[in-house]
């Protein structure tokens, strides 16, 4: 803005400057005309005077410099001339000059001569005789003066440049300080031109539109971020080139990412070689849904290719944890194999006797301990459906039954009570100890807890054994602990003998009845409880399983 204020200062001032240098050349030569013309009048008058009363002998001695004096007869014939030879002269009667004098007395002309580039004044005047005297001067030409008066012109024209150069400059960078001292934080502040106001309140109302904007964008920006940040699936998402625009933590910890890694490109970062395969083919538009291991564990990655205008601008990605979806999923079929097994072969008993009994094919003495194994597989079935209704039960929670404060103490006397005829036909002591402590629970399930803890320390223990009960408080746990004096579980099955159907002896558990779902109807009444259970046990020597519940 400021070399055009300086070239259209420059500009005027030199326009103003040459419009100024020709008017007044105009207007100066006009009037130089003028009085020239106005003085050969006077002097052709005085000359006119002198040769009506001398006649030829006036132009005797006469030395003229400046004017040429020219007598001519009524004829047009050239009488006298001071400086050409009158027989070689041509007749002067068509001259314009001329014709005036003849016609008025007295006639004036003003003629141009290209090649000498002057210019002629000429006077002429009627003498009482009928002759005409004529006066001329030469008179330079515009160009001519403007040629010898080059020098001056240029000086002043340099003069003129130089002040018109400081001029614009100065008043350039007058005119632009205001523009350039705006406060553009706050345009209504700022004391300049009147005629800035308008373009001061639009840059206000926008910039109050702007930040406006911006708040809304960051507080959207902060809650995305915040949501992002909380899932606990990743989220990676990739612009057309590979880099990464946002990526939350979960993502990062994920893929092993430092924590700046925006703006990066993922593929060198990423060492997984199935990974890079799916964000390649995600970035060519493909989408994809594979699972993946990372970290030891089972991770579905969902990528999304994002079009826009039917071009590729970005990939987005999804890391789902599935590793318990799939470990449900295979304790699913084992449980429903298991179950399949444990069903199939009291029926196949069941079949079997029966079938025996209807064709006829056993004694008479021998039926009613056919009916009793027929009963005893039945009853197994009977327990075994019961358990699966139950640990179906607690899969979906127990969201329908009922909490109370339960005594735990009062608890384990009822399961004794139960347990007292299996005990002592099995030659196992039941022993009771502890205290009166109470937990916040479902009495059923923590009956149904207690009941299988002390109903597999029976059927795995010695003949004279014994089986400890015993509930206690300390500090903010509580404790529930059974302790028997059996068979002992070896340290590489304490893992799983929670699992459904797990067996450590099969043998000894169909020999007893075991289901094998009683201590997974344990866990998960445990864990609807918050309480955690412990093992410890050993081979031949015994073990204790105890439940600890914490409170505030």
């Amino acid at each position: 803005m400021t070399k055009r204020i300086f070239r259209s200062i420059c500009l005027v001032a030199l326009t103003v400057f040459l419009a100024s240098v020709i008017l007044i050349m105009g207007v100066l030569y006009e009037y130089f005309t003028s009085v020239g013309q106005e003085q050969l009048k006077m002097q052709t008058n005085l000359a006119a005077q002198g040769v009506m009363h001398e006649g030829l002998l006036y132009f005797q001695d006469l030395k003229v410099t400046n004017y040429r004096i020219t007598w001519i007869d009524w004829e047009g014939n050239v009488l006298y001339d001071s400086m050409s030879d009158t027989t070689k002269m041509e007749n002067h009667l068509e001259r314009e000059e001329v014709q005036q004098a003849i016609a008025k007395g007295y006639g004036e002309s003003r003629r141009y001569s290209a090649t000498l580039l002057e210019r002629s004044l000429y006077s002429a005047q009627r003498l009482t005789d009928g002759t005409i005297l004529r006066l001329s001067i030469s008179q330079m030409s515009v160009l001519t003066l403007l040629m010898g008066m080059a020098q001056s012109i240029c000086i002043i024209f340099a003069i003129a440049l130089i002040l018109s150069t400081v001029l614009a400059v100065r008043i350039s960078k007058r005119i632009v300080k205001p523009l350039n001292q705006i406060n553009l934080d706050e345009p209504l502040s700022n004391e300049g031109y009147d005629e800035l106001s308008p373009l001061l309140l639009r840059i206000d109302s926008q910039q109050r539109q702007l930040r406006r904007q911006k708040e809304e964008l960051v507080q959207k920006e902060n809650e995305l971020n915040t949501i992002i940040g909380s899932m606990n699936e990743g989220m990676v998402l990739l612009n057309q080139k590979g880099k990464i625009i946002t990526i939350n933590t979960a993502a990062r910890k994920l893929l092993d990412l430092g924590i700046v890694c925006t703006d990066a490109y993922l593929l060198p970062l990423c060492q997984n070689t199935a990974l890079q395969e799916i964000v390649s083919q995600a970035l060519q538009g493909r989408k994809i849904e594979k699972t993946l291991s990372l970290h030891g564990e089972s991770y579905q990655v969902d990528a999304s290719p994002v079009i826009s205008e039917d071009s590729v601008r970005g990939a987005a990605f999804l890391f789902f944890n599935v590793t318990e979806k799939e470990k449900a999923e295979q304790i699913r079929r084992e449980f429903t194999a298991n179950v399949s097994h444990e069903l199939k072969t009291p029926l196949h008993s069941i079949s079997g006797y029966a079938e025996l009994l209807k064709n006829d094919m056993v004694k008479e003495n021998d039926r009613i301990p056919f009916a009793g194994k027929i009963y005893d597989e039945a009853q197994r079935m009977i327990r075994l459906v019961e358990d699966i209704i139950s640990l179906s039960h607690l899969d979906e929670g127990a969201q329908d039954e009922r909490w109370e404060a339960v005594d735990l103490h009062g608890l384990a006397q009822k399961v004794m009570q139960s347990l007292e005829h299996q005990a002592e036909s099995a030659g196992v002591g039941l022993e009771l100890s502890g205290e009166t402590v109470f937990v916040h629970g479902i009495p059923q399930l923590l009956y149904s807890m207690l009941y299988n803890l002390c109903d597999n320390a029976i059927k795995y223990n010695y003949k004279n054994g014994k089986v400890c009960i015993k509930t206690e408080q300390e500090g903010n746990a509580i404790r529930l602990s059974v302790t028997d004096t059996g068979i002992g579980i070896a340290p590489e099955h304490q893992e799983r003998i929670f699992e459904r159907f797990y067996r450590v002896d099969k043998s000894h558990s169909k020999a007893v009845g075991g289901t094998g779902l009683g201590l997974s109807i344990v866990k998960h009444a445990a864990r609807i409880h918050d309480a955690r259970i412990t093992v410890s046990s050993s081979a031949r020597t015994g073990t204790t399983i105890v439940v600890t519940w914490q409170t505030l």
